[in-house]
């Protein structure tokens, strides 16, 4: 489901993350990885897998981090060898915004296609429960006043 949506979204490549997804984007990528990985997610293994599927030169931004206990391991000497960059975000600064909001009102970021539901204020137990199980949702909208 969600591997349809970022298709519709306009995404170059939906990749099912269980899947060989080095070996897929060498295969679709002419022979290269990721220039950039987002981690959005605080799982171990998507960790894991986001220095495996950057390219040298790349850069890993994590937006979520692991729980506060979890050791993940972080090969340095492949980091320097290949050049890569690690960043993290909590949230984007006001310049990000200002073009987040320019690439929306140009139509070229999708935003509308990725609300999957709407709720009232009195489903916001149901909202909670459709992202944490991230199966037929995306983003999930809580309007009060609905």
């Amino acid at each position: 489901y969600r591997l349809k949506i970022a298709r519709q979204a306009g995404a170059d490549f939906a990749i099912y993350a269980k899947e060989d997804v080095p070996d897929y984007l060498r295969k679709n990528n002419n022979g290269r990885l990721a220039d950039i990985v987002i981690v959005c997610t605080g799982a171990t293994p998507a960790v894991q897998q986001a220095f495996n599927t950057v390219d040298r030169g790349g850069t890993i931004l994590f937006f979520a981090p692991t729980e506060p206990n979890v050791a993940t391991p972080m090969n340095l000497w492949d980091l320097w060898r290949n050049c890569n960059s690690v960043i993290m975000s909590y949230a984007g600064p006001p310049d990000d915004t200002a073009r987040s909001i320019e690439l929306i009102r140009a139509g070229r970021v999708k935003v509308k296609e990725l609300i999957t539901h709407r709720l009232s204020l009195a489903e916001t137990a149901l909202g909670f429960k459709l992202v944490a199980e991230a199966k037929e949702s995306i983003k999930v909208i809580i309007e009060p006043n609905k």
